[in-house]
């Protein structure tokens, strides 16, 4: 009964200004602008916090952010996207290895820019992949995300062991070339990578909403990420990236992500159009 109720009130005038109200505090409080994500996403997200904490309306949610320090950073984590895996989508990681790697072994250093890192299981997969590639130690790869939270996991680069049996398939689609235990070492209940895959990875906070460019990139990675944002929100991250980016560097989206509507369309070639890789022109 109240996820019917809470489903009906997703087209309710009062509940949307009060999501907007959310919204707004959220910012003031806290500087993380989430006022032009997709409403749905955002409205999903609120609906079960608020069913967790057995709360009435998104006004008294909106209370408790203003009020308690806590509750707000349970309510950021919410709003943050934190579903990854280790090579992700195979086929985007076989086709980079495929594609763009040639591309990156003629140049004398490689810098690499995962935008949305979460916990940093993509991150470590590129790693990997740089080193069975013969590139890893003239590439450095920057991993970003808005939630301090996951990426205090992500640099620890320990995962569940129950997890390693489908990211050691993911790994054997993607291309690899050895074996995945190869890169890390286990107990009873984690797996533990290998402490060099770090040496070259640098976590760092950024929100992609509200910071600036910080580095020029051969590749910038933003997967599953934009399909959260509203398009003038994708345009401006968009501008982001361009201006990130290097001639002829790539840029890498998610399977259901794409330059082709946006104002981006025609500044870069479908280098690996079905995977989603896109060259800058």
């Amino acid at each position: 009964m109240f996820n019917e109720e809470l489903h009906e009130d997703e087209k309710d005038p009062k509940v949307d200004l009060e999501i907007d109200l959310l919204l707004q505090g959220i910012y003031r409080l806290s500087g993380f602008d989430f006022r032009q994500y997709m409403r749905s996403s955002i409205t999903r997200r609120v609906q079960h916090r608020m069913k967790v904490e057995k709360l009435p309306s998104v006004t008294r949610l909106l209370e408790k952010v203003i009020n308690e320090p806590a509750f707000l950073e349970k309510v950021l984590n919410d709003f943050s996207i934190n579903v990854t895996e280790m090579y992700r989508d195979p086929a985007f990681f076989h086709s980079f290895r495929e594609n763009v790697i040639p591309v990156l072994a003629e140049l004398d250093e490689i810098r690499i820019w995962h935008a949305g890192c979460s916990s940093g299981e993509e991150v470590y997969s590129m790693a990997i992949l740089l080193q069975e590639e013969g590139l890893f130690h003239k590439a450095r790869i920057y991993a970003t995300d808005m939630n301090e939270a996951v990426l205090n996991v992500a640099k620890q680069g320990v995962f569940p062991i129950s997890k390693m049996k489908d990211y050691t398939k993911n790994y054997f689609l993607a291309g690899g070339k050895h074996s995945l235990s190869e890169y890390y070492t286990t107990d009873e209940h984690f797996a533990y990578l290998d402490p060099a895959l770090l040496k070259k990875i640098h976590f760092a906070q950024h929100n992609l909403v509200t910071d600036q460019s910080f580095n020029e990139f051969h590749v910038i990675l933003c997967r599953n990420v934009l399909i959260y944002f509203t398009v003038p929100l994708q345009n401006k991250v968009h501008d982001l990236f361009y201006s990130s980016l290097t001639d002829g560097g790539f840029l890498g989206l998610g399977i259901k992500e794409s330059l082709r509507f946006s104002k981006y369309g025609e500044a870069y070639e479908e280098f690996c159009g079905f995977q989603k890789i896109y060259r800058k022109k």
